[in-house]
């Protein structure tokens, strides 16, 4: 059963990122949810993977299991398509097997205690709008903020703050 539902969630993976890929158009809803390609992205959208010192990367679809943390650029909370491709594999796996969700979300040190609260809270509602538009159950997700209390890195440099950007699934 377990061996069924990680090829499930793989092939559901291979088809986001070739749908991503072949897409050449870009649109914006409401929800703050993006749909440009990967060629073009602004840099204001977040990413998955982990950031070093040459940018974030993306992740490792043919790893045991996929990304739980989203990070965000400054002052942002819109999702790229790598953050959806991961999404839509959590949606389908909370679909299937209904089990309750934390989505936490965080900001860096600069700005406001309520500001990076507020933006905390952006941030992880965004990611619970799409797991919702994918057909998630929004009683098994739970949103909760942060914002700058709780830094993955505790330093104050462009590294650091990259790092404190970020939803966590949970």
């Amino acid at each position: 059963m377990r061996v069924d539902s990680l090829k499930t969630g793989f092939l559901v993976a291979v088809i986001s990122l070739m749908l991503a890929a072949c897409s050449s158009t870009s649109t914006q809803d409401t929800a703050g949810v993006s749909t440009s390609d990967a060629t073009s992205l602004p840099s204001d959208e977040v990413a998955t993977g982990t950031v070093s010192d040459r940018g974030v990367s993306g992740m490792d679809m043919m790893g045991s299991d996929v990304d739980t943390v989203f990070y965000f650029d400054f002052d942002k909370s819109i999702l790229k398509p790598e953050a959806r491709a991961a999404l839509s594999i959590h949606a389908e796996r909370l679909i299937s097997y209904p089990q309750n969700t934390r989505l936490e979300g965080h900001a860096d040190e600069r700005g406001t205690r309520e500001y990076n609260m507020a933006l905390g809270e952006r941030r992880a509602m965004a990611v619970k709008e799409y797991l919702v538009l994918q057909g998630v159950n929004p009683a098994i997700l739970e949103v909760i903020s942060y914002g700058e209390e709780r830094p993955k890195v505790v330093d104050s440099n462009e590294q650091a703050w990259a790092l404190n950007r970020r939803v966590e699934l949970k």
